[in-house]
């Protein structure tokens, strides 16, 4: 089975192979980098969500003979006085599309400051936390639960979640009303 990914990032590759791997065997994940049509820091629910089925789309453009395309997308939005940090999964399948999206949780004052400064989230964590490119390690969450749940394991469950519509086709059908 072969799927592609719409990034080059090891943690979207990874947890798309977990993801998978929990319903298929024989799984060969391909990432590519991709343009998610959004800003770079998607700066809400809904922008996060069209950067993700952007990427799935384009993806399965470049790549037609794959028999899934993944288009992944992280995100921030304000509630009231917070930032939550989230992503996006959209699983296409040649049936079928399955959309999920992983638990939030919120930054600290000082990643939302820079974020609402024009950074991007991994971009404000590398300059806090005193690391280099942790958005392609453990991620703000592995880097705020020291590293109990990184973002790898983060992306999987919305992974496994967002393959329900396509491992359950028949459910998911449209019905007449």
């Amino acid at each position: 089975m072969k799927v592609c990914v719409a990034s080059a990032n090891p943690v979207k590759i990874n947890a798309t192979k977990s993801g998978f791997e929990t319903y298929f065997s024989d799984v060969d994940v391909q990432g590519m980098t991709v343009d998610s049509g959004v800003s770079d820091q998607p700066m809400s629910d809904t922008e996060t969500l069209e950067g993700a089925r952007n990427r799935a789309a384009k993806i399965r453009k470049l790549f037609p003979a794959a028999d899934y395309w993944v288009g992944i997308e992280g995100g921030v939005e304000r509630d009231y006085k917070n930032l939550s940090a989230f992503a996006w999964i959209v699983v296409l399948s040649r049936n079928g599309k399955g959309e999920s999206r992983t638990t939030t949780f919120y930054l600290p004052p000082q990643v939302s400051e820079l974020i609402d400064s024009g950074y991007e989230l991994g971009t404000a964590n590398d300059w806090i936390f005193k690391k280099h490119n942790s958005k392609q390690k453990s991620g703000a969450v592995g880097l705020l639960t020291q590293d109990k749940l990184t973002r790898t394991e983060l992306y999987t469950q919305a992974v496994q979640l967002a393959l329900i519509p396509i491992i359950n086709r028949e459910m998911y059908r449209p019905t007449a009303r």
